[in-house]
């Protein structure tokens, strides 16, 4: 024997171990145990991985978590569109599957290395959240958002690239943060993220963050960048984070029908206000109705007798027409200049043109230090001054010590 003891004879102390003599060994133990029996029991379960286990599914419904995944698909839609705007290429986010997972999870079930981005809600909500992107997906975005053609993914992730996908993340989850400002109807902010590359197998996870260490919610994302990425993005949240996350959603989007119903409740109060039209029954002359026959009794009576009741009073209405004030007044103030000074502050663009002349493509193209481009001017003729692209003068260069200037000789009506 060599001294170790193998797995079924560890199992075999475990089971037997008294723990109310303080874990000693039994008596039966192996005699070629090699020393104290309960070292390298202390040994295997020191090697476990922090944050793994079991994980506890009861921390979450079903129903939970289908509403936590609208809120990260809705949020994540606006997140897909900013990242278009900064890489030019199409972005797919899909719809998201939301699951609890704990460290030992993600480990397992992740390439590594990758980038972790921890994002912090400042105002709004207070919570964390991070998202987990791939090395190679990091590499080929930070890329796009240079000017490459996201192709140049060779070598490790440096601070140039963490800085650009850290930028790119903070209008991500930016847009995302007003899309929750507009389902909660309160305005959110975020911290700026900040973002580590990290192997996960050798690093602890209550270093990053530390409900790492416990089960969390895991919500996944299929992402696609144009025909360069293909892979899969991964948002971490604290349970009570998530769920609080979803009940707050929830209460905004009820708060507004629990509102609207006792505003609701008064509405029948004006009902009664009809009530005085039977009373122009009885003031009914037979002769008003000249000659035609009565219509039958009931509300269509009332409604048919009101309008030829209404003829005679319009009949003896005075109709004048419509008499407006004179404004030529006003227009001579503003042209003799009295109130010009309310807009004497707007800066305008004065401009003074040499000269045109129409080229085509090819001569364009030819251009080089040294060309010569003949305008449609006469050497000595005025120039031509604009103000905001329209010509309202003209006038000729003149020399002020060192810089030209022109003189206004006409004016154009």
């Amino acid at each position: 024997m060599d001294g170790m003891l193998s797995q079924d004879e560890i199992n075999a102390l475990l089971a037997g171990m008294d723990t109310s003599a303080g874990g000693d060994a039994p008596a039966d133990a192996p005699a070629d145990a090699g020393g104290d029996a309960a070292a390298p029991a202390e040994a295997a379960v020191s090697t476990a991985p922090v944050g793994g286990g079991a994980i506890d599914e009861s921390l979450l419904t079903d129903s939970e978590k289908d509403a936590i995944g609208e809120v990260a698909n809705i949020s994540m839609g606006s997140s897909a569109t900013t990242l278009y705007s900064l890489v030019n290429q199409k972005v797919n986010i899909t719809t998201p599957q939301v699951e609890l997972a704990n460290w030992e999870n993600v480990i397992n079930n992740y390439e590594r290395p990758c980038v972790f981005i921890q994002i912090k809600y400042t105002v709004g909500l207070d919570g964390t959240n991070i998202l987990i992107l791939k090395e190679h997906d990091v590499m080929v975005i930070t890329d796009l958002m240079m000017g490459g053609d996201g192709t140049n993914t060779d070598g490790e992730i440096g601070e140039l690239q963490l800085s650009a996908i850290s930028e790119a993340m903070n209008q991500m989850m930016g847009a995302a943060a007003t899309s929750l400002s507009t389902m909660i109807n309160q305005k959110v902010d975020i911290s700026p993220p900040q973002a580590t590359v990290l192997d996960m197998i050798n690093d602890d996870p209550s270093d990053i963050a530390e409900f790492l260490t416990g089960t969390f919610v895991k919500i996944s994302f299929k992402m696609q960048v144009g025909e360069l990425v293909d892979s899969t993005l991964m948002q971490l949240y604290p349970i009570d984070f998530a769920k609080t996350l979803k009940d707050t959603v929830i209460a905004a989007d009820e708060g507004p029908q629990e509102a609207a119903a006792p505003a609701a409740a008064p509405a029948p109060e004006p009902a009664p206000a009809p009530a005085p039209q039977p009373q122009m029954a009885p003031q009914m002359d037979p002769s008003m109705m000249q000659g035609q026959p009565m219509p039958q009794m009931g509300m269509p009576q009332m409604q048919m007798a009101m309008p030829q009741m209404m003829a005679p009073q319009m009949m003896n209405m005075n109709i004048q027409p419509a008499q407006f004030q004179n404004f030529s007044g006003g227009t001579t103030i503003m042209a003799g200049g009295e109130n010009i000074g309310i807009i004497k502050d707007v800066p305008l663009e004065v401009t003074v043109e040499l000269g045109r002349t129409a080229k085509p493509i090819s001569d364009i193209l030819d251009f080089a230090p040294g060309t010569i481009i003949e305008l449609d001017k006469v050497a000595g003729e005025p120039v031509d001054v604009l103000v905001n692209g329209k010509f309202v003068a003209k006038g000729e260069v003149v020399v002020i010590e060192e810089s030209f200037g022109v003189r206004v000789t006409e004016i154009v009506q």
